[in-house]
């Protein structure tokens, strides 16, 4: 097994769970489930369904309360929310404007820049149903911006998003963190961008089966467990250094011997 290269973070965390446990009618959930959050790093929570990821996201806003254990927030945190779904009824005539004005926060300008931010200021007086799956992410987004989070908290933000439009979702993430400095704390099905765009990685099911770098966990026993043997070999095609090209053969050339076969014959 591969040892586990990720280095505390010496800053205090934004979001923190010790020893939380959770049941319901009997079932247990959650079972002493610790994790932090700290600003600037994008974590990321995997599991199989009913591994307990969206009840641990509501244990983490304060949307329910543990059985047992603590969440503990730094003072005066602020948490900009993405959920998993937004169901908006078709017969109600709402633009984005107005589902941004609806947060509550912020002044107008913050509301265009935050669109701006998002890449979807040209929807602004759209329709919410008109949007496609990852404009309406972006607008999502683009809504829990306006509290000028500490940490952003995404609920399957890819959700109803094509391939293309994944990575480009999870890119923009990954861009606002190093703009504004967030934490960034992620719920996703999708292993293989997910390894590319996070920092650290919590495989959950029920309890916390491993975490560490996206190396580190996907050669994991139980990573290999819960996903199988097959998404091991797969992540290891996704988490490797590009610093080469693949032919239409599939073989691997690399970038540096491309180059030198470019350079012209010196013939002198």
């Amino acid at each position: 097994m591969a040892p586990n290269t990720e280095q505390p973070s010496t800053q205090e965390p934004l979001l923190s769970a010790q020893g939380v446990c959770y049941s319901r009618n009997g079932a247990e959930i959650l079972t002493r489930v610790d994790l932090q959050i700290h600003p600037g790093e994008v974590v990321t929570i995997v599991g199989p369904n009913g591994a307990g990821k969206s009840t641990l996201l509501k244990i983490l806003l304060g949307i329910l309360p543990p059985d047992s254990g603590q969440v503990i927030r730094k003072k005066g945190l602020q948490v900009g929310y993405v959920p998993q779904r937004m169901p908006v009824d078709p017969v109600l005539p709402l633009t984005v404007e107005r589902l941004l004005k609806l947060a509550g926060r912020g002044t107008r300008q913050a509301l265009l820049q935050a669109l701006e931010e998002t890449g979807v200021s040209h929807r602004l007086k759209a329709s919410v149903q008109t949007l496609s799956g990852g404009e309406l992410q972006r607008v999502l987004l683009a809504r829990a911006m306006l509290c000028e989070p500490d940490v952003l908290v995404l609920d399957e933000p890819v959700q109803g998003v094509d391939y293309g439009g994944e990575v480009e979702l999870y890119q923009l993430i990954a861009d606002l963190r190093e703009r504004h400095g967030w934490g960034v704390l992620l719920v996703s099905h999708d292993l293989h961008i997910v390894m590319r765009a996070t920092d650290r990685v919590i495989c959950l099911n029920r309890h916390i089966c491993c975490t560490g770098t996206p190396d580190h966990v996907s050669s994991h026993p139980e990573f290999a467990r819960l996903f199988g043997e097959h998404a091991m070999e797969t992540l290891a095609l996704y988490s490797h250094r590009h610093n080469h090209r693949h032919t239409i053969q599939g073989e691997v050339v690399p970038l540096k011997l491309e180059r030198n076969l470019k350079r012209p014959i010196d013939h002198a």
